[in-house]
């Protein structure tokens, strides 16, 4: 009796698994065909393409500069501050120039207003000279002659005194007067504020 229960057990279960295996869809996966794949390809490249361009004007349109890089702000020593009339003091690292004349304290950008090239300060000539196209210019940034179309650039410095007072570059690039009679504890050149130099006659 027993092996009677044993063989048609089996036979009983089997039919009802065998029907919900026969009413089971077989489920097939088909290969992309190519016009897909491309689609696909071509869906790739515009998001990575879109990614790159708002990562790229993102970037441009709020930079970020470390201090004491050019776009940044550098902190002058005012111990290297040339005397009134003297060679003016360069700095590469930031591309400017510090002049000190009667009427005040200039950060003079260090490129020619003409194409682009680095005037160099002749001392034998007492001015700036572009070694490309000869342009011009005196220690002040005025244009001398030459086919530059304006005064060299003028970074926005900023002057701090030992009393806490501070002088700050005119927004027409002018001079800041200084009172060296006063201790100067600071001066702070904006290399990302840049004043565009005045047209010459």
């Amino acid at each position: 009796m027993a092996t009677a229960e044993s063989t048609t057990t089996p036979t009983a279960l089997s039919a009802p698994v065998a029907r919900r295996a026969a009413a089971r869809p077989s489920v097939q996966v088909a290969a992309p065909s190519r016009r897909e794949f491309l689609y696909y390809i071509w869906g790739a490249s515009m998001a990575l393409l879109l990614g790159q361009t708002s990562a790229g004007l993102i970037w441009f349109a709020f930079p970020r500069f470390k201090e004491g890089e050019f776009g940044g702000t550098f902190a002058f020593n005012p111990e290297e501050l040339p005397s009134v009339g003297a060679a003016p003091t360069s700095v590469p690292a930031g591309r400017f120039h510090v002049t000190l004349t009667p009427d005040g304290l200039r950060s003079l950008y260090g490129v020619c207003t003409h194409l682009g090239c680095l005037p160099k300060w002749v001392p034998t000539n007492n001015r700036f000279e572009c070694p490309c196209h000869g342009s011009k210019f005196q220690l002040s940034g005025t244009w001398i002659e030459g086919p530059a179309p304006r005064h060299l650039d003028r970074f926005v410095t900023t002057v701090t005194y030992a009393d806490g007072t501070t002088a700050v570059t005119p927004t027409d690039g002018g001079p800041i007067p200084l009172d060296l009679t006063r201790e100067i504890t600071s001066i702070q050149i904006d290399t990302g504020a840049r004043i565009i130099g005045e047209l010459h006659p």
